[in-house]
């Protein structure tokens, strides 16, 4: 048996994939080095990802369809050499399918001396600004790209969200993405993965911009991102260091503890564009506090950003491609070594107060709990029906949690303004909905007619497990009490799951499920159908 076991470990070895050659960008204060050698990492970098592609690549949500630029192959045979012909060290995506194969590319990628750093959202799976949520569709999505990138040793990090708050009065989304940081950090560490790293990348809002950093790097180290992305166009045409504001910017961020960089960069409001930002970027003035950029973007599109025109397999260098290719080749940044760098900013920004200017709370949302959710449904004696379709889930949020002036569903609220979050919040909306139809059938005395609900509920015995009493008596009856658990992700407790596959992937389950927003002070329920990727 022995002999066996090895053999067949034996095999496996030889058919994995190996992705170790490349040397790991690790950080250190606040900036990037390459692991081994110990030399100074700035990234070089071009955002990729085509908008719209109907190839075996591509993967729909609902509506939603975004093209895996790290799974289609010939694409990569394509384009890398351009990529490397600019002197690129990075690309950005900012969606990837975690179901489909990235291995060729990434190799291309390695051979090349390509580094990746990638969102881990995608279209219709992500934080958004106006109904923020933290939950276990959301972490399953993000936790699977993880998974999925871990064996490339060319990827830097992820990015927890980009943009999501874009002004003062959606900064009460903060909370959640920063939740989401905190989650992820623990489950690379739980995964014993090598050194990942998890970032932000931010629009340029005056009036939130200097608040925005600063929140995401206070507090406990936990909850901190390793990373700040920033994007930035104001540099048009021919400027100055000064005229752009890269001066203020880079003041504003001066001692700031974690690497920072352009995480898109390029305007086009002159074209074509000059690109002479790379000289200020890469010059003396910056490089204390910047680690490069990421030029948006590789892909002529609409909105006309492009490097590059693609007609099938034949690829044109825009004016564009000229200008950055020749500004690139000049930019000499000077860098210092790891063993020579000793950090002097090494303290965490404090958090900005709350109030007009800023809206966040730092009290953040739970960590996604699917045993949690599982035993709090278990335990219910009525629950929604199963089959119940995204509008009937809404309308029924909407009648529920407006009974009583929303008392039945407490347990299941979140507000990142005031930091108050239900501890069953984080859980799958059809959860949710047995969560508060349950609540309202108790206080009707359990009445067989108050677990109707049109057909659209019914009652069940309540059969939580012996091990569920420890985790939902720390939620308390009401479900605002403070679960000391951690993240862990999965398929919704009264969901019906389906197989579904797309392009050249692993099977793998979907849970149609929606994103809810329930307000503390007024209930108000809002859906957007998307699909949980479970692993």
């Amino acid at each position: 048996m022995r002999s066996v076991a090895f053999a067949t470990a034996a095999v496996a070895a030889l058919l994995s994939p190996v992705f170790a050659d490349v040397d790991p960008i690790i950080i250190k204060g606040n900036k990037f080095f390459y692991k081994s050698n110990g030399t100074e990492f700035f990234m070089r970098g071009i955002a990729y990802q085509q908008e719209f592609n109907n190839n075996g690549s591509s993967t729909t949500t609902g509506d939603n369809k975004y093209t895996d630029p790290l799974a289609d192959v010939n694409a990569c045979k394509r384009d890398i050499p351009l990529l490397a012909q600019l002197k690129t060290n990075t690309i950005r995506t900012y969606a990837i399918d975690p179901t489909l194969n990235h291995d060729e590319c990434m190799r291309l990628l390695q051979d090349a001396g390509i580094y990746v750093v990638s969102d881990l959202s995608q279209p219709g799976v992500s934080i958004n600004r106006d109904t923020p949520s933290w939950d276990i569709p959301l972490f399953n999505r993000y936790s699977a790209v993880v998974d999925a990138m871990s064996k490339y040793n060319n990827v830097i990090g992820f990015f927890a969200g980009n943009e999501v708050a874009n002004n003062i009065s959606n900064t009460n989304s903060m909370p959640f993405v920063k939740a989401a940081v905190r989650d992820m950090k623990a489950y690379i560490k739980q995964k014993n993965y090598r050194p990942m790293y998890v970032g932000y990348a931010a629009n340029d809002d005056k009036d939130i911009r200097v608040p925005l950093a600063d929140y995401l790097d206070c507090g406990d180290i936990s909850t901190t991102i390793e990373f700040w992305g920033y994007n930035i166009y104001s540099w048009c045409g021919k400027s100055t260091f000064k005229e752009s504001g890269f001066d203020e910017r880079t003041k504003d961020l001066a001692g700031y503890n974690i690497p920072a960089f352009f995480a898109e960069y390029g305007c086009n409001q002159v074209q074509p564009r000059l690109f002479d930002e790379v000289q200020a970027l890469y010059g003396p003035d910056m490089t204390s506090v910047w680690s490069g950029g990421i030029v948006y973007m590789y892909f002529q599109e609409a909105n006309n950003y492009g490097l590059v025109s693609i007609s099938g397999n034949s690829v044109s260098q825009l004016p564009d491609f000229t200008s950055l290719s020749s500004q690139l080749a000049k930019a000499t940044p000077s860098s210092v070594s790891a063993d020579a760098y000793q950090p002097t900013n090494t303290a965490a920004r404090s958090c900005p107060p709350s109030g007009t200017a800023w809206n966040a709370s730092p009290s953040l949302p739970p960590s996604p709990n699917k045993g949690l959710c599982s035993c709090m449904v278990s335990g219910l004696g009525c629950v929604a029906a199963s089959n119940l379709n995204a509008d009937d889930t809404a309308t029924l949020f909407g009648q529920v949690c407006g009974y009583n002036n929303g008392a039945y569903c407490v347990g299941i609220a979140k507000d990142g303004a005031t930091g108050k979050y239900g501890a069953y919040s984080m859980c799958e909306n059809i959860d949710k909905l047995s969560f508060a139809i349950n609540a309202y059938y108790k206080a009707q005395g359990g009445s067989a007619q108050s677990c109707d609900f049109g057909g659209k509920a019914k009652v069940q015995s309540a059969a939580a497990a012996s091990t569920c009493s420890a985790l939902v008596s720390q939620a308390g009856p009401a479900g605002t009490g403070t679960v000391s658990v951690g993240a862990q992700g999965g398929a919704a407790a009264t969901s019906t799951a389906r197989k579904t596959g797309a392009g050249a992937t692993t099977g793998v389950q979907r849970v149609e499920v929606g994103l809810l927003q329930i307000s503390m002070y007024g209930f108000v329920a809002v859906l957007t159908a998307f699909c949980m990727i479970i692993l």
